[in-house]
């Protein structure tokens, strides 16, 4: 009887064992879908009957559309180190700047997830352009491991050739069903350089479907062809997306899934990628958590800004902030949203961006600081440095504007015409404070800075913005500006205005060579 009792007991503990080796961690999966250069609000839930995007509307539809969703800097780099660390580019150092050494100081969410149980991967464009080394050489994975091995024949010579979402299936069927996972899908469109005509061809779209082109460029065919081109590549990103959705939902993961689908900056075009108004900032948000969120397909029209993703990531993977060794943030989570508590959220009224040096192009690589702030449909704008030229110097190719048919439209209507209307708007210097009122004017055409009866709206979100970058230890505000300029810029184009005025060849790869002015301009 003992020998009986004592197998009984040894067959329940290895039982017991065993129940214990497959307990699942029920903690919710993040997916994390970015499409590189795409604005607000150039997605169909939002309105936009030129570009079709059935996934984006699904997860909107069944999740949360977000009207009001802006990036603290519009390009690439800092824009994606703000949602990897839920700080603002002013409290990153060197990741302030784009083309940088990501500091070591600074952990990303994807990081501290794969150190607590989660499987983190990506594909496509994760963090970058720059350069991201842990203590003992060895590149970071600051947005997961790399899946990007399987390849397909692209629709365009310009779209990138990696199979975003059969990439994510290989990384969907190595995990676990056991314990959860955090997956970036980074696409490489709409960034450019775009097949012209690619919009209206494979696209099928003509010229008249879009009813208004920004009345900051000249309204012909060449623009529109080139919108209808970038409209074609956003589509692409939301086709993989879409493919995606359809894999989580077959694996029967979807339910417990949060996916959040948004871009880093504005489209890649004058005036927007790269500068501070409206549309290089507000960009497009919609997220999904059947599980998660309350009352699915509603409206959020409170302000949120990307240094919030992070900290929502670390909460709803069940972790303290203060515990993870990330450095503090500003940003608040979003699970008050989630839950439609409306009694309880936080203050969203209001966020703040900026920027310092993005592409070179400028003496001694300076950059155009900027500072501003969005709070009750007004646009405020702090130009710290006017005397310099905002998209780089005309002689070096105004190099922080890609190359584009547009681009080239507005450099020879003033070159061949003497039309400077555009060029003026999108490549002329400004002043000091700008001030717009976004509702009535989201194309922030008309500066209110000067008008007297703005002065006072002007100064409450003035002191407002300072007072809230002062909070934040911002360099610039507190007077050490100059160090964001002392960091270098680690592209292969470092020293560019130098080099480029001694007849030295240079990589100018992302613009066109008659961007280049002939003289210099004042």
């Amino acid at each position: 009887m003992k020998l009986i009792a004592i197998s009984i007991f040894f067959v329940l503990t290895l039982v017991s064992c065993s129940e214990k080796k497959v307990e699942v961690d029920k903690r919710p999966n993040i997916l994390f879908c970015i499409a590189d250069d795409a604005s607000f609000p150039h997605m169909g839930a939002y309105g936009t009957n030129w570009i079709k995007t059935p996934a984006f509307d699904k997860v909107a539809k069944e999740g949360l559309l977000f009207m009001n969703a802006y990036t603290p800097n519009a390009k690439c780099a800092p824009s994606r180190s703000a949602i990897l660390t839920g700080r603002n580019s002013w409290q990153l150092e060197e990741a302030a700047n784009h083309w940088n050494n990501f500091p070591l100081k600074f952990k990303s969410y994807v990081e501290v997830l794969g150190e607590n149980g989660y499987t983190t991967g990506f594909t496509g464009k994760g963090w970058g352009p720059g350069r991201a080394i842990s203590w003992d050489g060895t590149p970071r994975e600051l947005t997961g491991k790399a899946y990007k091995d399987i390849k397909m024949d692209p629709p365009t010579t310009k779209i990138s050739g990696n199979d975003y979402s059969a990439n994510f299936k290989v990384f969907l069927d190595s995990t676990s069903t056991n314990t959860p996972w955090c997956f970036w899908y980074g696409g490489y469109e709409p960034h450019r350089a775009y097949e012209y005509g690619t919009g209206i061809g494979k696209g099928k779209k003509e010229l008249s479907d879009i009813k208004e082109v920004p009345a900051f460029w000249p309204d012909n065919e060449t623009v529109r062809t080139d919108m209808l081109d970038y409209a074609y590549e956003v589509e692409y990103f939301d086709f993989h997306l879409e493919k995606i959705i359809a894999a989580l939902e077959a694996s029967g993961q979807l339910e417990n899934t949060i996916i959040v689908v948004t871009a880093d900056n504005g489209m890649p075009f004058p005036r927007i990628k790269g500068q501070e108004y409206e549309l290089s900032n507000h960009l497009p948000l919609a997220i999904m958590w059947p599980k998660g969120i309350k009352n699915p397909g509603r409206i959020v029209q409170e302000y949120v800004s990307f240094i919030d993703f992070a900290p929502t990531f670390v909460e709803i993977a069940g972790l303290e902030w203060e515990k993870t060794q990330m450095a503090p943030t500003p940003g608040k989570s979003l699970t008050d949203i989630f839950n439609d508590s409306q009694n309880e959220i936080e203050d969203r009224d209001f966020v703040v961006f900026g920027k310092e040096r993005h592409d070179v192009g400028r003496p001694n690589d300076q950059g155009y600081p900027i500072r501003g702030i969005v709070k009750n449909d007004y646009l405020y704008v702090k130009n710290f440095e006017p005397t310099r030229w905002p998209a780089g110097n005309p002689e070096t190719g105004y190099l922080n504007t890609d190359g584009s048919p547009t681009k080239t439209v507005i450099l020879d209507l003033r070159r061949n015409e003497g039309n400077t209307e555009y060029w003026q708007m999108n490549f002329g210097k400004r002043p000091g404070e700008e001030l717009y009122q976004i509702k009535a004017d989201p194309l922030c055409m008309e500066n209110l800075a000067d008008v007297d009866e703005m002065k006072s709206i002007k100064a409450e979100l003035s002191t407002l913005l300072v007072t809230t970058l002062e909070a934040q230890q911002d360099p610039r505000i507190l007077g050490n500006g100059e160090i964001f300029e002392c960091y270098p810029y680690i592209g292969k184009e470092s020293n560019f205005y130098e080099r480029f005025m001694n007849g030295e060849e240079m990589n100018t790869g992302w613009v066109n060579d008659t961007d280049f002015e002939k003289e210099k301009m004042d």
